[in-house]
């Protein structure tokens, strides 16, 4: 059941449904979650039996804002209170120590806990009024089943769940892709997953004596879309240099007649058959991030068999679809 995330009554719907410990779908600035009491370990349950996850992969938990933080956390770094100021709300993921009496369920049993201020409008009225009524945190994962392309509308939402799921419609996300997350349990900054917010922002906001320590001896702990393989269509995807993809159609030829092939490029290319569908990706980055799991969804629901992606740049603002394309791929 879609409700429109700009009335009232539906937020109050949601976060009275919350408080039952049910699941719902909620828009976020990055892309649909799957709502929960992150406190509930009944509910947090539901959310991994419902994606298919394993209990052991841990959910970020989204709070209203930054004095949510000392529900969850304690000992928070100064640098971890840097980035919030500069980025929360927004599209950053901290790990941060668990206070050892909550969220162990929503932390997959780790002595960390991820969590998050979204700037998403829905999103915060939401946060808010499940707070009034004692909901201090919410886990939302993905609102999509482990492993798979990321919602980033309410009807993606629902094509994944049924109409069974109350979801609360806030329009196509703004970012496209999940947040930046940053491991700040070890002394300093780590990255641990690309997004939006760009490494070299995070460096500039922890300042350089924090950011040139040496952080990467210890092990990482597990956090949330990190996996070799993630983000993946139905479709088998291969990504390919410019020049490698246009020497792979030229190959095709009349093949590809018998081919059920996408090819998603943000370069000129020559198809071998107009049956060979073209999908344009965007020039900028941000807006790439923004389209790249509704092109995905979308060509799967086409019945293709192959996704042929030409790799975007290597550069720093890239690095958030690159990572997931590598995942997709993988």
């Amino acid at each position: 059941m879609i409700l429109d995330g700009q009335d009232s009554a539906a937020i109050e719907a949601a976060a009275q449904a919350l408080r039952r410990g049910e699941l719902i779908g909620l828009p976020t600035e990055t892309v649909y979650g799957l709502g929960a009491d992150a406190c509930s370990d009944a509910a947090v349950a539901k959310v991994f039996a419902l994606k298919g996850r394993p209990a052991d992969h841990p959910l970020i938990v989204h709070v209203a804002d930054v004095a949510g933080v000392d529900d969850f956390a304690g000992a928070v770094p100064g640098f971890a209170r840097a980035l919030m100021q500069r980025f929360w709300p927004g599209p950053l993921t901290l790990i941060l120590p668990r206070k050892l009496d909550v969220g162990a369920m929503v932390a997959g049993g780790q002595d960390s806990i991820g969590l998050r201020c979204p700037s998403h409008p829905v999103a915060q009225a939401l946060l808010r009024a499940a707070q009034a009524l004692g909901v201090h945190g919410v886990a939302a994962p993905s609102a999509n089943k482990f492993g798979r392309v990321s919602p980033t509308t309410a009807h993606h939402v629902r094509d994944e769940f049924g109409d069974a799921l109350l979801v609360l419609d806030g329009g196509a996300c703004a970012v496209g892709i999940e947040s930046t997350i940053i491991d700040c349990t070890r002394g300093a900054p780590v990255l641990l997953r690309p997004g939006q917010i760009t490494w070299d922002q995070v460096l500039s906001t922890c300042g350089p004596t924090v950011s040139g320590q040496a952080a990467l001896a210890q092990p990482a702990p597990r956090a949330s879309g990190t996996l070799e393989s993630h983000y993946a269509p139905n479709a088998q995807v291969r990504l390919m240099e410019t020049d490698q993809l246009q020497v792979a159609l030229d190959l095709l030829g009349k093949q590809a007649d018998t081919l059920s092939l996408a090819v998603y490029a943000r370069t000129p290319v020559r198809l071998p058959s107009p049956r060979v569908l073209l999908r344009r990706m965007p020039i900028q980055a941000d807006a790439a991030a923004h389209q790249l799991f509704a092109v995905l969804r979308e060509l799967d629901a086409k019945g293709l068999k192959l996704i042929w992606i030409e790799m975007p740049p290597a550069s720093t603002d890239w690095a958030g679809v690159r990572d997931r394309l590598v995942r997709a791929a993988a």
